[in-house]
């Protein structure tokens, strides 16, 4: 089997599903000649052409907008928009027109459109680079928010979003776009959206997180396993719809869970977890929740970054508050 990193992996799902389906249309600023900021789209122009790998204005509102007309017409657009930090001009198409499109139609019309972008910080990029504001997006109904952390959760998620019938935003952590490469086989088997995956068991404490920050969480699950300490990790990936149930499930085993993500801490998607948590599953924690996030600031640049980003040390501590909860 082939060995992709996680840029390579969604560029195969590119290329699998539009050899699968010729209403996939994938449009976006330099994604066709370029081959996308990053290359995500590299080589798709060559073998599907320009009418189906479009390169467009630099203008996110249009882009959007343009590919929700497209969705309510049968066809199934992908947007690439280049960073997080330049969404928010298209907030207005996404939140009132592509997410409310099946209600407002009451069902006559869906949007099967992905928005992709890639999220994150840890590459020492300008602060609109470095955006990790998924809870804007988790907190409007009518919207799937999807993110992977591998490669092989990459090519199966993205090959679910595209299917999907509704919009879908897929944000893809970049710290983590070449970090290392998997095995993944060119099937197109879909992973299952809404969903957790659950990386490894554990009998202790329950640490959930998504995106970039899964390597820093499953590293300090194994330093915590030289100290005695066995720590199951559970990975999100779809932060909206939330599967709580797998998270409930694993805490009624473990008593205590910590919440790893580099967003901001205040309103995240942490803070929500942590609510349902102590509504429906308060019996049975041992110790309070811990959230080791991000700060309630702008991304800082460069070498402060790496205080910014949840690291292992912090996880680590964190999970030792939480065992000498008394």
């Amino acid at each position: 089997m082939p060995e992709w990193t996680l840029l390579e992996a969604v560029n195969q799902a590119f290329a699998h599903e539009m050899r699968a389906d010729k209403d996939v249309v994938v449009l976006g600023e330099d994604v066709g000649v370029n081959g996308g900021v990053f290359r995500a789209t590299d080589g798709l122009i060559e073998e599907f052409g320009s009418d189906r790998v479009v390169d467009t204005p630099l203008a996110e509102s249009v882009i959007v907008g343009m590919s929700i007309g497209m969705a309510a017409q049968g066809l199934k657009p992908v947007v690439e928009l280049q960073f997080m930090g330049f969404i928010y001009p298209a907030v207005d198409q996404i939140i009132n027109h592509a997410a409310r499109l099946r209600n407002r139609t009451r069902g006559r019309l869906t949007c099967p459109m992905v928005i992709r972008a890639p999220f994150g910080g840890g590459i020492h990029a300008p602060e609109h680079h470095s955006e990790s504001t998924e809870a804007i997006f988790a907190h409007m109904p009518g919207v799937r928010v999807v993110i992977p952390s591998s490669p092989a959760r990459a090519y199966g998620l993205l090959l679910a979003a595209i299917r999907d019938p509704d919009p879908v935003v897929f944000l893809e952590p970049k710290r983590v776009y070449r970090l290392g490469k998997q095995e993944i086989e060119d099937n197109g088997e879909a992973l299952p959206l809404d969903s957790c995956f659950i990386l490894r068991d554990g009998v202790d404490v329950t640490l959930v997180s998504w995106g970039a920050s899964i390597k820093e969480t499953l590293e300090a699950a194994n330093e915590l396993a030289q100290q005695g300490i066995d720590a199951e990790v559970i990975d999100v990936a779809t932060i909206s719809p939330l599967d709580i149930d797998t998270i409930l499930d694993s805490v009624s085993r473990t008593g205590r869970c910590v919440i790893v993500h580099e967003a901001a801490r205040s309103f995240g998607v942490g803070a929500e977890i942590a609510a349902q948590l102590a509504g429906e599953g308060i019996t049975s924690l041992l110790a309070p929740v811990k959230r080791v996030t991000g700060f309630d600031t702008v991304m800082p640049l460069h070498r402060y970054e790496q205080d910014y980003l949840p690291g292992v040390n912090r996880i680590v501590y964190a999970v030792k508050q939480s065992m000498e909860y008394r």
